[in-house]
């Protein structure tokens, strides 16, 4: 009986990556050929798209000008206990079955990882999460990355590797020279100046102050007043006062966007911080992430930003509770029957609400037409412990005529930014040796040593005073201090005065804990 010559081969491995939350892990492509009737088969936790590559591939080799073998094929996505998503397996597929069959010399190895979906022509397309894929062959030690052309200026965002971009299946089975190919230079995304500046915003002086505290120290905002007072103007001049993003920020936060398919690629780096502003009527797996394939939601894509929630307590009740674990993590985790995927949301929070249904209750011109117990009702949609986990609030009345007709402007944004940025700096030198970035981030033993431990011994019956009439829990008092540290670090004080306390417990809701 003749051997089959493909069967002595023996399986042929190629190295790509699965992806889990924004992090890359890497994958082994493994492809056995071997006699019996003709079969593909694809092993190792594939979704529906990745057992769909097998027509894509079928295709591609044929149309690329290779001969697709008539024997039995299985392809092992290794390790197997790993859930396999997406189209990304295509070019590994394709490229590991040449290499079993003997019509390509096996030049890959594991020191090269392949990323790429496949038209049925052979000609690669666009894939999603390229920057963690790119990121995770660095961690990993392989030193040359193939992707899509498309995708090359993502994924050069990544130094200290090798990144190569090919347009077709053919190039990346035959064309040794594409391995000399050189790294694109790729620059963060430029920071555009805001259209929303503070100094177009008539009046409310101290919103704005509240909103240098917040932008300062990254402190979560509610504001509430009637409409028109100016609340979601105020919010969206938010990200012309905070500092551009960090590199380490710049790439925690483009992993992100490239997960979720929402980089450019021409800017694959995000150079200013995010700015989202979801709708009310949004779903809770849109807010918080999740679906089917989890992918992240709106939390998540503020990381390092603003989340701005206007009519705050229009939004669903489920979908506002489960804001209360990034608010004090910083992350959350998506827990499904497949797994659990965790994904950054370390965001600030401006949330703006009405004080009543009509929203005029208190109002000093209009009355509140709202019928008896419509108001408690409404402000009980938000609950008291998520009130609990915001630092600021902060009360927008309504615009005199005066005001808005008056020849005097506040200051811009930009010379706010600028304390704003002086301010961050004092932190960053102070939390050096912390996880904290910033103030509101303190854990208990950083609030101890550097908010209790500077506190001037005057300002001590002050936050005792506030406690007791106030009805502060533990977590408002550690926030009233992380808010007083940050308006001494405004004002370039290594002591909080007096007057940065009771600033920082003006802002605290009566009755709110």
């Amino acid at each position: 009986m003749t051997a089959d010559p493909l069967s002595e081969r023996g399986p042929s491995c190629v190295r790509t990556g699965a992806l889990r939350g924004i992090e890359g892990i890497a994958v082994d492509v493994e492809v056995d050929i071997g006699s019996g009737l003709p079969a593909f088969n694809i092993v190792g936790l594939p979704d529906a798209a990745v057992q769909e590559a097998r027509e894509r591939v079928r295709a591609a080799i044929r149309n690329s000008g290779f001969e697709f073998p008539l024997r039995r094929i299985t392809v092992n996505l290794a390790p197997a206990d790993v859930r396999k998503e997406g189209p990304v397996y295509d070019l590994p597929i394709a490229v590991a079955i040449l290499v079993a069959s003997g019509q390509v010399p096996d030049r890959f190895g594991s020191d090269v990882a392949l990323f790429g979906e496949l038209s049925l022509d052979g000609r690669l397309r666009h894939v999603a999460g390229v920057l963690p894929f790119v990121a995770m062959c660095l961690a990993e030690g392989i030193g040359t990355a193939i992707v899509p052309a498309e995708d090359l200026q993502e994924a050069s965002v990544v130094s200290g590797i090798r990144v190569l971009g090919i347009e077709t299946l053919a190039q990346a089975a035959l064309d040794p020279s594409l391995w000399e190919a050189r790294e694109p230079v790729v620059t963060a995304a430029s920071t555009l100046s805001n259209p929303h500046d503070l100094a177009v915003v008539q009046g409310q002086e101290h919103v704005k102050r509240a909103l240098e505290v917040a932008a300062a120290g990254g402190h979560n905002v509610m504001m509430q007043g009637p409409p028109g007072s100016g609340k979601t103007l105020l919010a969206r001049a938010m990200p012309g006062l905070l500092a551009p993003l960090t590199p380490p920020e710049a790439i925690e936060v483009s992993k992100i966007y490239s997960v979720a398919g929402l980089l450019s690629r021409d800017r694959p780096l995000l150079g200013e911080r995010p700015f989202r502003s979801p709708h009310h009527t949004i779903s809770h797996a849109g807010l918080v992430g999740g679906g089917t394939n989890i992918r992240p939601g709106e939390i998540s894509l503020a990381h390092r930003g603003v989340l701005f929630l206007d009519e705050f307590p229009e939004f669903g009740a489920a979908a506002l509770e489960a804001l209360r674990e990034p608010l004090e993590a910083g992350a959350i985790t998506i827990s499904r029957a497949r797994g659990s995927v965790a994904f950054p949301a370390r965001f600030l929070l401006v949330a703006a609400m009405n004080p009543c249904p009509c929203g005029y209750y208190g109002d000093s011109l209009r009355s509140c037409s709202c019928p008896d117990g419509a108001v408690s009702r409404y402000q009980r949609r938000v609950s008291g412990p998520l009130m609990d986990r915001l630092d600021i609030f902060v009360e927008v009345p309504r615009v005199e005529f005066s005001e808005l007709t008056g020849e005097a402007t506040g200051e811009p944004s930009a010379v706010v930014r600028e304390r704003v940025i002086a301010a961050r700096a004092r932190q960053a030198e102070r939390l050096k040796d912390s996880p904290a970035v910033t103030n509101s981030e303190m854990g208990p033993l950083e609030v101890r040593r550097y908010c209790q431990e500077p506190l001037v011994p005057a300002a001590q019956p002050l936050l005792a005073a506030a406690m007791e009439q106030l009805g502060l829990s533990a977590r408002a008092f550690h926030r009233v201090l992380k808010v007083a540290r940050t308006i001494a670090d405004l004002a370039n004080s290594d002591a909080i005065e007096t007057v940065h306390l009771a600033e920082a417990i003006q802002y605290r809701r009566r009755g709110a804990d």
